[in-house]
């Protein structure tokens, strides 16, 4: 399972996008701020997959596939593995067991509690109608066919795979079907369809695209690397993993051209000239790159050191920006009449953490995991933002506040109070997985900047906050730079596909004691915040 993922809800709103979990295939292993990047762990006793499985007492039908390995500085490891039944992959099955120094297993975080087991592999359902299934659902969410909505016959993009579905109740055999078209506001739709495999019943259904002296736009003068070549310059990080910028003259696929240039001056900082949206991409997957090498410890989106691409100019018009996990590529969108490129630094930095975010916890994009997936993509931009210094894109707890992707000058998101957005959730409550992620993302949005700064009025680099919380209390906050650890050590150690908020919660805490200490300020920190946005133990 892959996902496409943009910065915006619906309606002319965008929405980053990210990745939803690619439960079947295993990823190269990544390292933490107190690590090594892919580095191994040490092993005294059997750590292998086949052992592993045995020592948690799973069935003889069931296997485990290493996904990634995160080393404490203390020797503890963390072992992530997807898992599958009768060599089928199990959506939901994930796991990760943490180990002490010397490979006694300490803990297991499971996406799912239930045991996995199918009374039979052989589907009552015939394949075709599993694809009609969805076909329907896909109609149902509005996929069509062409960029302007024109719905004509859609198609599956594959034939559908047999499955075990576990991430929501009973495990049961399933399809996977995968139909492609383009979503309400343009964007392309790679949407997920699984049905049962004996009722043909749709039994959930996610986007795998979400809903992303040289001068900028939004970041004025900055320096980007290039290529040299015999006939002039490519846009080309050669220092980042050979990342390229590439122009998609508007168009909806292909792969578009490379940006290329005789003198190495890129960009005037208008929209008017090509080059420039170009420039804010390329800073903003260097600037994202960085950051997450400098901060957090990881060399790139699946701690590989392997760039992404990135294309400007995608559509015509296109008010969004997103994540392609099938392409490994971000795409930007210009914006309304072509005047605001989807491409600020905050942007550029949420789409790439989408990338992070599938290559490990694999957070599904649907209700309170989804909603904790956007917010990690938020979080991340956000620090990525502050960690770049810039003197024309200040830090700030604000998303996408350039780009105006609401024509009145205001922020996509505000982390501080997120119903200042109009839809946006402050706090927890038992109904927050009914709304789009987008919007069900606003209480670790705002556990994050409560963390980091605290409650009640502040201003910061010039932008005035003023944070609630639910019950009244203070909360004093302990810097954004402990708080972004502790989400990335949580993300990275303890959350699973289907982590909902109160298991965040805990993830964070552990994530906290690891980092810092059982019972220091910073756990007590993290205990307050969440209390803040309703979440309680």
């Amino acid at each position: 399972m892959s996902s496409v993922t943009g910065i915006s809800g619906t309606r002319k709103r965008l929405a980053l996008a990210g990745g939803a979990a690619s439960v079947a295939a295993a990823v190269l292993a990544v390292g933490v701020a107190t690590g090594t990047a892919g580095a191994a762990p040490e092993r005294s006793a059997d750590t292998s997959a086949g052992a592993t499985a045995q020592a948690l007492g799973l069935g003889a039908k069931e296997k485990l596939v290493l996904k990634d390995t995160v080393k404490d500085a203390d020797g503890t490891v963390h072992q992530r593995y997807e898992r599958t039944y009768g060599g089928l992959p199990v959506l939901g099955g994930d796991l990760v067991v943490h180990r002490a120094e010397g490979g006694k297993v300490e803990g297991v975080t499971k996406a799912t509690k239930a045991k996995v087991a199918v009374a039979s592999l052989t589907p009552k359902l015939a394949p075709h109608k599993a694809k009609a299934a969805a076909l329907k659902a896909a109609k149902a969410a509005k996929v069509a066919t062409a960029e302007d909505g024109k719905q004509a016959s859609l198609t599956a993009d594959a034939a559908p795979r047999k499955v075990v579905w576990a991430a929501k109740g009973k495990p049961v055999l399933a399809y996977e079907t995968v139909v492609g078209g383009f979503q309400e506001d343009g964007t392309p739709s790679r949407l997920h369809v699984i049905t049962d495999a004996a009722t043909g019943k749709k039994l959930y259904a996610f986007q795998d695209i979400k809903n992303g002296d040289d001068t900028s736009q939004y970041s004025g003068k900055v320096d980007i690397d290039s290529k040299k070549t015999s006939k002039g310059f490519q846009l080309v990080d050669t220092a980042r993993g050979g990342h390229e910028t590439r122009d998609l003259k508007n168009a909806q696929s292909g792969k578009g051209v490379l940006l290329t240039d005789a003198d190495d001056v890129w960009g005037d900082g208008t929209p008017a000239n090509r080059q420039t949206a170009a420039v804010d991409a390329a800073y903003g997957f260097a600037r994202t790159t960085d950051f997450y090498k400098d901060v957090l410890g990881r060399d790139g989106i699946r701690g590989d050191g392997v760039a992404p691409k990135s294309y400007v100019h995608f559509g015509q018009n296109y008010v969004n920006a997103f994540w392609d996990p099938d392409t490994f590529s971000i795409y930007y969108g210009d914006g309304a009449g072509g005047k605001h490129p989807l491409n600020q630094l905050d942007v550029a930095g949420h789409e790439f953490s989408h990338g992070v975010t599938e290559a490990t916890a694999g957070l599904e994009y649907s209700g309170e995991s989804g909603g904790l997936n956007e917010a990690t993509s938020d979080i991340f931009g956000t620090a990525i933002e502050f960690h770049a210094d810039n003197a024309e894109d200040k830090g700030d707890y604000l998303l996408g506040e350039k780009i105006d992707i609401n024509g009145d000058g205001t922020p996509l998101r505000y982390q501080d109070k997120p119903s200042r957005d109009g839809d946006s959730a402050d706090y927890w409550d038992e109904n927050l997985g009914d709304l789009d992620v987008h919007y069900s993302s606003g209480p670790a949005n705002h556990f994050f900047y409560l963390l980091s700064e605290g409650s009640g009025a502040k201003e910061i680099n010039g932008v005035k906050y003023d944070s609630p919380t639910k019950d009244g209390s203070t909360v004093e906050g302990i810097g954004r730079e402990k708080a972004v650890k502790i989400w990335y050590k949580a993300l990275t150690s303890y959350f699973t596909s289907t982590t909902d908020y109160h298991g965040a919660r805990e993830g964070t805490l552990k994530a906290a004691a690891d980092l810092y200490g059982e019972g220091g300020a910073e756990v007590k920190a993290v205990e307050a915040a969440w209390a803040g946005v309703n979440v309680k133990g």
